[in-house]
């Protein structure tokens, strides 16, 4: 007999199909390892699921197991090369999982990452991978009181709180100090900087800062320009950078992209790059190889940080961790091409 062709399969279809009891089909469905079903009657109830198009009621999964099996994460800037590496590192790990992954993006913006975050206390995840330009742990500390975890992608490391808020992190300040360190080790004295007013800018800023009075070059505020933390950005900055009587032989841009808009101002200006300014960005997104010359930059392994974000937060729901926050800091890698 013909099933109607609109009506799901259950398991109990399955179970006559198998001439096994509903029972050992739900055992196999769910994985319940606390019962034992022989082989022979896994590969029946396998290949009788297979034969209906049986697919398991997610659904129903999750209110049995009170869990949403779903994880949040959230992004500055979908756009930026940088976030949707980090983002499949995440989905590579929440697939592993069986798990769900819902992402916003919030555009750096205060107002959008407080909406988030109250969309997340809504009950619909169980855990959250966040990148946050203006929250701090104390604004997530009503998540952890939920029984919600909360894994954070920062820009140095945090001191590790009682509440179970971990960080992982490359270490801005000593990366863009190397990559300055870089500039004056070419000859470099007459060195600018790009910056922003958003993203995680603070540390290379101070990096910056640290390399110039570690080999005594005075600091021109005239040569640290803010733009939007993007190529229009770094483009806008370089150009007003250009029109100044005196202009820097370098340029440490706060990202990648704002290096590349940066260049292409020099380019428009009539200039060569490395031979009257050099740039160096950091972060390393896919196009810093392509542009030409290539972008000397700061290398973070953008896909393994996202996969270890999302495998600390699973460590949290498993359970096997400690109560109080974890730090774990990934290394950075200065990648040297033909802009320097």
């Amino acid at each position: 007999m013909r099933r109607p062709r609109n009506k799901r399969v259950t398991q109990a279809d399955v179970a006559r199909h198998a001439k096994v009891s509903q029972a050992m089909v739900s055992y196999v469905v769910n994985n319940n390892t606390s019962i034992s079903v022989p082989e022979e009657t896994q590969r029946r109830i396998l290949r009788a699921m297979a034969e209906l198009g049986y697919v398991p009621n997610i659904t129903a999964q999750r209110l049995r197991s009170s869990k949403t099996l779903t994880i949040a994460a959230i992004i500055p800037d979908i756009t930026n090369p940088f976030y949707p590496a980090f983002e499949r590192g995440i989905q590579d790990v929440v697939d592993q999982n069986g798990y769900d992954l819902i992402t916003y993006n919030t555009d750096g913006s205060r107002e959008k990452e407080h909406k988030y975050v109250q969309s997340v206390m809504q009950g619909r995840v169980d855990g959250l991978v966040g990148t946050f330009f203006h929250l701090s742990a104390k604004d997530l500390f009503p998540l952890i009181r939920l029984g919600l975890y909360v894994v954070r992608l920062e820009a140095t490391v945090k001191q590790a709180g009682s509440h179970p808020i971990d960080n992982i992190y490359v270490d801005n300040l000593a990366a863009a100090t190397s990559a300055v360190n870089h500039l004056i080790e070419k000859g470099h004295t007459r060195i600018g900087l790009l910056t922003s007013a958003e993203g995680p800018v603070e540390h290379r800023n101070r990096g910056f800062q640290v390399a110039l009075e570690q080999a005594g070059i005075p600091l021109n505020s005239d040569w640290i320009l803010e733009g939007a933390f993007n190529e229009m950005g770094g483009y806008e900055a370089m150009s007003r950078l250009l029109k100044q009587p005196e202009f820097p032989s370098a340029v440490f841009a706060a990202n990648d992209l704002m290096a590349m808009g940066a260049m292409m101002a020099v380019r428009e200006a009539g200039l060569s790059i490395p031979h009257d300014v050099a740039m160096i960005g950091f972060d390393d997104i896919v196009s810093a190889k392509l542009v030409y010359p290539g972008l000397t930059t700061i290398a973070q392994p953008q896909r393994y940080m996202g996969q270890r974000a999302a495998e600390m937060l699973f460590e949290r729901l498993i359970g096997d961790v400690p109560e109080t926050g974890r730090n774990e800091q990934v290394p950075y890698e200065l990648v040297i091409r033909g802009s320097t």
